[in-house]
C-alpha cells in the first residue's frame, strides 16, 4: 500500500522527516517497506532561486552576451553573463546557483559552475523555462511576477515541492489503517497530535426531489448499510492537476474527473466509492440482491462472467445487475464521456461475501481489498459528502436530490473488559493509568465504565469502534495498548521466563525428518526443493483429462497450472537440468506433498520422502571401472531409511506403479510404505530425461503414524553364530520374499538373517524352474548350538519350504 506524505501532511500537519514517520509506522506494526522521492520535475529545482536583475550592460567583447548584477538573497550582488535577449534591469528572475544541476526539457543533464565567457566571471546562470524542465519555450529568460523575497527557491513559488511515498507492507488484520486518514490516525496516537476528517460542512443537499433513485435491501445481512447521492449536471473530464497528481503519486493513473474522485476518497478514507450512470438505472431504482445461478454479466474489463447464486450484486428495477458488490463494475452502467446524471454509491457490504465474489471470479480491486478486511460502516456518509463535494469542485455537479441511507439495523462498537493488572502481566511492564487511558483515547476506544473487582483491582468497560476488526478481546486491546506505547520500551529482564510451556509432539516429525535427511545425505545423496505447482501435461492429454487433479484457477503460465500429484515428474526435471549440462552421477532426495482432488469436492494432501539415482555409482579410476547405478542400491538406501524409522526388515510384493516398469512395495505392518524401482522408458521419454533412472517413493505420513521411537539395546551374544546353506528349486513365480517369510516363521527363536546368494535358472532345472542358493545365520544367546539343534532347525525349515513353496532340495 503507497502512501502519500504530502497527502498524509493535510490530515496530520507534522514537521517531522519522512525517515522519521517511517520509523514510528514500522514500530507500531504498520510495517513501512521503501520510502520513495517523487519530484514533480526531475531535480526538483534544487539550487535554483528568485533573484532581481540590478544592472544590465552589453558584453564588451559579444554582440548577443550581456553582463547582469543579480541580487539572489546574498549580501553582495553576483555577476552573470546571459544570452538571453529580453533581459533587462528590474525583471524578477530565476538563477541557477553554483552547483545546481538542471534537467532541461530536451538534451542531457548539466551541472553549473563558476566559469569566464569570453573574459567576464559568470557566478550563476539566468534560467529559460526549457532549460529547468518547465515548458520548451526557448525565447528567452523568465520574468516573474512575484514579491516573494530574493533567495527564495524556486520550487516553493511553482508549487513543485517534493513528496515522500511510503510502502507500507499492510496485514491482514490492520484494515483500518488501509487509507491515507487510517494512517494518520495511527500517528494521532504516536505524535499525540490531532489528525482532522476533510471538512464537509459545505455539502447541502435538497429536502425532497421530484425523482430520486430508490433503494431496496434484499439482502440486508450481505448489504448492512448502503448509501446513495443523485448529482446532475456533471461534467465528465479529465482531472485538474492536483488531483492528477495525487492519483499519481501512490501509483494509480487518472481516467477523468469522475472516477478520479472516487478513487481519490478511497485512497484518502478507506471508503470505497462506485459511479453509476443514473440514466441507465432502469426504474430508477437500486437493488441489493443476490445473484441468479448462470447468469451472465458482461465486467468493466469486457469479460463475461458466469454469476452463482452466493454473489451479491448491484442490479436494477428489472434485476439486471449493474456491479458485483464491493469487487468490480458492470460495462454498461458505468461512467462515460456522455453521462451527466450520476448515482454515487457508498456502502458497507459483509467481508465474507465480497471476499468469496472475489475468489469466486478472480478479481482483485482497491474496493475489494478493503471490503473483504473490513471497512468502516461510520465513514459511508462521509465519504459520499466528500465525494459530492469534490465533484461539485472539479465536474461542476449539483445534489439533485437527498441522500438516501438504507441501514436497518445499525452496526454497533464492541465492548470488551480490560483489567489493568492484566495489562502488565502481558506486555511484562507497568503501564500508568493515565497512559494507557490517553493510548485508548487517541485509538478512539472509549472508556464506558470503570469498576473495581473483589480483590481491588481496577477494570475498564471499553468501547471498540466497528473500524477496530481485528479488536475484540481483552488480549487484543493490550496489544494494541504495546503497539503504541511502543515495543521498544518494554525492558528485558536478566532471566527471561514464561509461565506456560507448549506442548512438543512425541515423536517430534520435523526432528525424525532432519536425523533421515542427515542419513540419507551421509551416503552422498543430496537434499532438493521442487514447484509444488507443475503441468498437467505430465498426467493428462486432451482426451483423458485426469478428475483428481487439482486445478489453478488463476495460473500465470500454461506450465504450471496445476497442484503435483505426484513428485516424480518435477524430481525428473531436477536430473534433466544436470544431465544436460553433464552432471550425470546424480544421487537426489527430497521431502514434499503431493496433492489430490477428492471426488466430493475436497482435497487430500501427502508428505512423501522420495530418492532418486541415476548416472554411475562413481567416477572412473585406474583402478577400477565405474559401474552403473542398480536396483539394489536404491534398495539398500531406502531400507536404511525405513530401519531407522523401526522398520528393520519389510516384506515386499512387486510394484504397481504407474510411472515404474518393474520394482518392489515395501510393507511395515502389512501396509505399503515404500514404492521403488526404475522409471518407465515412457515417462522418461516425456521429460525428456537421456539416462535411466532410479526412483523410490516413500509414504512419509504413513511411516510418522507408524514410527517405533522405542529403541531397545541388548548385550551382544557370547556364543558363536552357526551359518548353513541350501539350495532350492521352486516355480518361477515364487519369489526370495516369501522363501524368506517362511522361513521366519518356521524358527523364530534361533533364525538370525536369511540371505540369498545365487539365483540360478537353466533347463536341466525344468521348464519354469529356478533355483536359490540361500545362506541361514543360526545363534542361541545363552549357549553353544549343538549338531542336533542345528538339524533340527534345517529340517524344521526344508519341511516346509517342501510344503508352502513346492521346493525341491538340491542335495
Amino acid at each position: 500500500m503507497k502512501i502519500s506524505y504530502d497527502w498524509l501532511r493535510t490530515l496530520i500537519p507534522t514537521d517531522k522527516p519522512a525517515a522519521e514517520i517511517g520509523a514510528l509506522l514500522t514500530g507500531s506494526g504498520l510495517e513501512v517497506e521503501g520510502i520513495e522521492e517523487l519530484e514533480s520535475v526531475p531535480g526538483g529545482l534544487r539550487g535554483l532561486v528568485l533573484g532581481t536583475v540590478l544592472t544590465r550592460e552589453k558584453h564588451p567583447d559579444a554582440d548577443k552576451l550581456s553582463l547582469t548584477t543579480v541580487d539572489v538573497g546574498d549580501t553582495t550582488p553576483r555577476q552573470i553573463v546571459c544570452g538571453a535577449p529580453n533581459v533587462a534591469a528590474g525583471q524578477r528572475v530565476v538563477v541557477a546557483l553554483e552547483g545546481a544541476m538542471l534537467y532541461p526539457s530536451s538534451g542531457e543533464p548539466f551541472k553549473i559552475k563558476k566559469s569566464k565567457i569570453r573574459g567576464a566571471a559568470s557566478e550563476g546562470m539566468i534560467c529559460a523555462e526549457d532549460e529547468i524542465g518547465l515548458g520548451q519555450s526557448h525565447d528567452g529568460i523568465m520574468v516573474l511576477d512575484t514579491d516573494l523575497p530574493n533567495g527564495t527557491p524556486a520550487a516553493d513559488y511553482f508549487g513543485l515541492g517534493s513528496d515522500s511515498v511510503f510502502e507500507i507492507g499492510l496485514t491482514p488484520n490492520r484494515a483500518d489503517a488501509a487509507s491515507h486518514y487510517g494512517v494518520a490516525r495511527e500517528l494521532r496516537a504516536l505524535l499525540r497530535q490531532p489528525c482532522q476528517l476533510p471538512d464537509v460542512s459545505g455539502f447541502h443537499a435538497p429536502a425532497e426531489a421530484a425523482e430520486n433513485v430508490k433503494v431496496t435491501l434484499e439482502d440486508a445481512a450481505a448489504a448492512p448499510r448502503y448509501a446513495g447521492l443523485l448529482l446532475e449536471n456533471v461534467r465528465v473530464a479529465p482531472s485538474p492537476e492536483w488531483l492528477q497528481r495525487r492519483l499519481r503519486s501512490i501509483g494509480l493513473a487518472p481516467i477523468n474527473n469522475v472516477v478520479d474522485v472516487t478513487n481519490f476518497v478511497l485512497h484518502e478514507l478507506g471508503q470505497p466509492l462506485h459511479a453509476f450512470d443514473a440514466d441507465q438505472l432502469a426504474g430508477n431504482h437500486i437493488r441489493v440482491k443476490r445473484a441468479e445461478a448462470g447468469e451472465k454479466f458482461m465486467t468493466l474489463d469486457g469479460v463475461a462472467r458466469t454469476l452463482k447464486a452466493d454473489d451479491l450484486v448491484i442490479a436494477d428495477a428489472n434485476g439486471q445487475p449493474l456491479a458485483l458488490a464491493g469487487v468490480f463494475g458492470g460495462q454498461t452502467s458505468g461512467v462515460s464521456e456522455s453521462t451527466t446524471r450520476v448515482f454515487l454509491e457508498s456502502a458497507y457490504f459483509a467481508p465474507a461475501v465480497v471476499r468469496k465474489t472475489a475468489q469466486t471470479h478472480q478479481f482483485k480491486t482497491d474496493a475489494s481489498f478493503r471490503f473483504e478486511r473490513g471497512t468502516d460502516p461510520n465513514m459511508v456518509l462521509l465519504a459520499l459528502k466528500r465525494a459530492a463535494l469534490l465533484l461539485q469542485e472539479v465536474a461542476g455537479a449539483t445534489v439533485a436530490a437527498p441522500v438516501v441511507d438504507e441501514y436497518p439495523e445499525p452496526i454497533t462498537s464492541t465492548l470488551v473488559r480490560l483489567r489493568l493488572p492484566r495489562v502488565e502481566k502481558l506486555v511484562g511492564q507497568f503501564i500508568a493509568p493515565a497512559r494507557i487511558r490517553q493510548i485508548l483515547t487517541d485509538l478512539d476506544i472509549l472508556i464506558t465504565e470503570e469498576l473495581t473487582d473483589e480483590a481491588g483491582h481496577e477494570e475498564w468497560i471499553l468501547s471498540v469502534p466497528p473500524h477496530k476488526v481485528d479488536v475484540t478481546r481483552e488480549a487484543d486491546v493490550i496489544e494494541e495498548i504495546l503497539r503504541i506505547y511502543g515495543y521498544n520500551h518494554v525492558t528485558l529482564r536478566p532471566h527471561n521466563s514464561a509461565s506456560f510451556l507448549a506442548r512438543f509432539p512425541n515423536p517430534d516429525p520435523e526432528v525424525i525428518r532432519q536425523n533421515v535427511a542427515r542419513l540419507l545425505s551421509g551416503q552422498g545423496f543430496s537434499e532438493i526443493i521442487t514447484n509444488s505447482i507443475t503441468n498437467s501435461r505430465y498426467f493428462e492429454t486432451d482426451d483423458a483429462p485426469d478428475p483428481e487433479l487439482v486445478r489453478l484457477l488463476n495460473f500465470n503460465s500454461a506450465e504450471l497450472n496445476v497442484m503435483r500429484p505426484s513428485l516424480l515428474p518435477s524430481g525428473l526435471e531436477v536430473v534433466r537440468h544436470n544431465v544436460n549440462r553433464r552432471q550425470r552421477e546424480l544421487k537426489l532426495y527430497e521431502f514434499g506433498k503431493t496433492y489430490r482432488q477428492l471426488p466430493n469436492g475436497g482435497h487430500e494432501e501427502q508428505n512423501q520422502l522420495v530418492i532418486y539415482l541415476t548416472g554411475n555409482t562413481g567416477a572412473e579410476t585406474w583402478q577400477q571401472k565405474s559401474a552403473k547405478s542398480s536396483f539394489h542400491q536404491l534398495a539398500g538406501a531406502v531400507q536404511q531409511v525405513l530401519a531407522a524409522l523401526g522398520f528393520p526388515e519389510p516384506a515386499s510384493r512387486p510394484v504397481e506403479h504407474p510411472y515404474l516398469a518393474g520394482g518392489l512395495t515395501l510393507l511395515a505392518q502389512n501396509q505399503p510404505v515404500a514404492r521403488l524401482g526404475a522409471v518407465a522408458p515412457a515417462v522418461l521419454k516425456r521429460l525428456d530425461v537421456s539416462q535411466p533412472v532410479w526412483y523410490a517413493e516413500l509414504d512419509w505420513d504413513g511411516l510418522m503414524r507408524k514410527y517405533k521411537s522405542r529403541l531397545v539395546a541388548q548385550e551382544l551374544p557370547k556364543f558363536p553364530e552357526v551359518r548353513r546353506d541350501l539350495s532350492l528349486v521352486v516355480d518361477r513365480t515364487v519369489t526370495f520374499d516369501q522363501l524368506r517369510q517362511i522361513a521366519r516363521r518356521a524358527e523364530k527363536k534361533l533364525l538370525r538373517h536369511v540371505n540369498v546368494f545365487d539365483v540360478y535358472e537353466g533347463d536341466n532345472l525344468g521348464e519354469g524352474k529356478k533355483s536359490y542358493s540361500v545362506s541361514f545365520l543360526l545363534q542361541d544367546s545363552t549357549q553353544t548350538l549343538t549338531d542336533q539343534a542345528i538339524d533340527q532347525v534345517m529340517n524344521r525349515l526344508i519341511q516346509q519350504f517342501e510344503q508352502q513353496a513346492g521346493a525341491v532340495i538340491r542335495r
